[in-house]
């Protein structure tokens, strides 16, 4: 295993700053992707306060750093609380879908993941949405991570949040589904789970996976750790298809929602949701060269 691109190797720049001061006034889970010229196009979550509303915000930018919003999804279209992680991808065909999981109304802590489709990543803000993980009154599913395959197929890897247990919800693991077109999925079962003992014992939800079969996540040790995840490591263990195991004895760096964006080059460009002294977060970027 090569050294995974993280955080803290070169100068961050801020991509988007938090919206607010204090807790729940966030910018970060974000899902970056490249247009066919190498531009880029990402899809990021903001939240407005600790009780406040959530949306999802694409934008473009020619070099990865200075972005232009082009749309935005706000909770309100899907009678949601809030929005969380979205997951892009580039068709193709040159089309675009966006992964997008509202809240479900309070007092429900249930979550769903739709789908939107459109030529351009600007008509998001208008396109039909799909639900393709419902999820049940057992599992919320969010933050979805969502990739084409080398076949022509489609994976996901999916947060899962059992709802057995009240004010137990924040409990998490990641399983893994396929599909044929990207919008009828099939459960393969869990892909990655909590560590007992370990320093995420109560959370581990994936957030990237490279084509050599690295990957980065997010873990958390308790219950009062919610919204304090930090980034581990896992690789695809070949024993089963989308599982991982984790390769860290404790967290690798101290920001969540790490996405990473291979580059023509060989380099990569990373995102990451970085939290403030006031507990606010932003969204940074680094260029990690080849």
């Amino acid at each position: 295993m090569t050294e995974f691109p993280l955080p803290g190797g070169t100068e961050a720049v801020v991509a988007v700053p938090a919206p607010g001061t204090g807790v729940g006034f966030w910018a970060g889970s974000s899902s970056a992707a490249l247009e066919a010229d190498g531009t880029f196009v990402i899809a990021y979550r903001v939240r407005t306060g600790e009780h406040g509303r959530g949306s999802n915000v694409i934008a473009r930018s020619e070099d990865g750093e200075r972005f232009t919003t082009v749309a935005t999804i706000d909770q309100a279209r899907f009678d949601a609380q809030s929005m969380e992680k979205p997951s892009l991808v580039r068709m193709d065909e040159g089309r675009w879908r966006l992964y997008v999981c509202p809240a479900a109304p309070a007092p429900s802590k249930h979550w769903w993941i739709d789908v939107l489709e459109a030529d351009d990543p600007a008509d998001f803000a208008t396109a039909e949405a799909r639900t393709v993980f419902p999820g049940d009154e057992r599992t919320g599913v969010k933050d979805p991570l969502v990739q084409r395959t080398a076949n022509g197929g489609w994976q996901a890897w999916i947060c899962c949040h059992p709802l057995d247990v009240p004010d137990e919800e924040d409990r998490m693991t990641t399983a893994y589904a396929t599909s044929k077109d990207g919008l009828d999925w099939e459960w393969q079962g869990t892909a990655l789970a909590p560590r007992p003992g370990m320093w995420d014992a109560r959370g581990a939800r994936l957030t990237a996976v490279l084509p050599d079969a690295r990957a980065a996540y997010d873990g958390r040790a308790t219950k009062e750790e919610n919204w304090f995840e930090r980034i581990g490591l896992a690789q695809l263990t070949g024993k089963r298809p989308g599982e991982l195991e984790q390769i860290n004895d404790d967290a690798a760096f101290d920001a969540r929602y790490l996405d990473v964006v291979p580059l023509p080059d060989g380099g990569y460009r990373i995102y990451y949701e970085a939290r403030l002294p006031d507990e606010s977060h932003e969204l940074r970027t680094e260029l990690i060269q080849k």
